[in-house]
């Protein structure tokens, strides 16, 4: 049934993706309240499979108690056991997710054998400096407390660069799933940390595209087509299960994937400005032609996108379009 159910759908498409080849990538994700950040990680495993990109490490921003094994469960269903994951250490945890606990004590990671998730800032340290200048894709899906961190850290025995520098010679490009566009207010600005938000969008040194609220807000995935394509023994559609019993979710997560690796042109993209956040966490666009930033405007139907991330998100890869 899934085999015939994925031939189907590479049957169905008339366009593929034009990724570019071993992009180094590193998530910083939230895996708790919802279930996109799932869809997400399962989205860059379909890539690794094809050789499209290689996640270097998992940065895990949550308080939930089990987020971090989690993922290093994901990446373990997936064969890849040894990516990195790193949490902000020193944080009071609690558990609230409707699908970490499961994930993280129903399938075999390493966190379950005795192995520690690293820090965030040193993880994300040791990565960038060991990785090709101008290389590196930075994904954010959650809050930027783990971002700021590593923008504000100092020089140390991984390299003599503090954060920002560090950022500006070895990171291509930073895309965030956050804020609302032109202006508005998202939860990944406002909740909880708002001031790390100042903080890294205010001092990233380097070009930036944000996905905001209004653009995965119509983009459903993760119903019907991943029940039946996946079964539930597996970690993401158990993930959707758990969450909402196949009833479709919004993709605020995954069109930060799509965007930051696809070729092909989902969205249009604002002109160059500067994302301004005030202290609570909402954001209003300046536009300036000096400015690093962009952020992603509707263009082609929300429907469209979904069968595409639905796709990558149950394993189905086509290159080239």
């Amino acid at each position: 049934m899934i085999h015939r159910i994925k031939i189907l759908i590479l049957l169905y498409f008339a366009i593929t993706i034009p990724l570019k080849a071993q992009v180094p990538i590193i998530l910083d994700a939230d895996l708790d309240s919802d279930v996109d950040d799932v869809g997400a990680l399962a989205m860059l495993h379909t890539l690794e499979d094809n050789q499209r990109i290689n996640i270097l490490g998992v940065v895990v921003t949550s308080d939930d108690i089990d987020a971090a094994a989690c993922a290093a469960a994901i990446n373990t269903y997936y064969g890849r056991p040894d990516i990195p994951i790193a949490v902000e250490k020193g944080v009071a945890l609690r558990s609230f997710s409707k699908y970490t606990k499961t994930l993280a004590t129903t399938f075999p990671h390493p966190l379950k054998e005795g192995r520690q998730p690293e820090d965030a800032t040193q993880l994300y340290r040791r990565l960038l400096a060991n990785s090709p200048d101008n290389s590196v894709i930075i994904i954010s899906i959650g809050h930027l407390t783990n971002v700021r961190n590593l923008l504000e850290s100092k020089p140390d025995d991984i390299s003599p660069l503090d954060g920002k520098e560090l950022i500006k010679k070895k990171v291509k490009l930073w895309s965030c799933m956050g804020g609302q566009f032109p202006k508005g207010k998202e939860a990944n600005f406002y909740r909880p940390d708002p001031v790390s938000t100042q903080v890294s969008v205010k001092n990233w040194p380097g070009e930036v595209i944000f996905s905001g609220w209004e653009i995965g807000n119509d983009i459903i995935t993760g119903a019907d087509f991943l029940k039946n394509a996946l079964s539930v023994d597996h970690p993401v559609s158990l993930a959707y299960k758990l969450f909402n019993d196949y009833s479709g979710r919004q993709s605020w997560d995954q069109t930060s994937i799509l965007v930051a690796l696809s070729e092909k042109e989902y969205w249009k993209m604002s002109p160059k400005g500067n994302v301004l956040v005030n202290k609570d966490g909402s954001n209003t666009w300046q536009e300036d032609p000096e400015g690093l930033h962009r952020y992603l405007i509707e263009s082609l139907p929300p429907s469209e996108i979904a069968k595409i991330i639905d796709a990558l998100m149950i394993g189905i890869y086509r290159p080239g379009f």
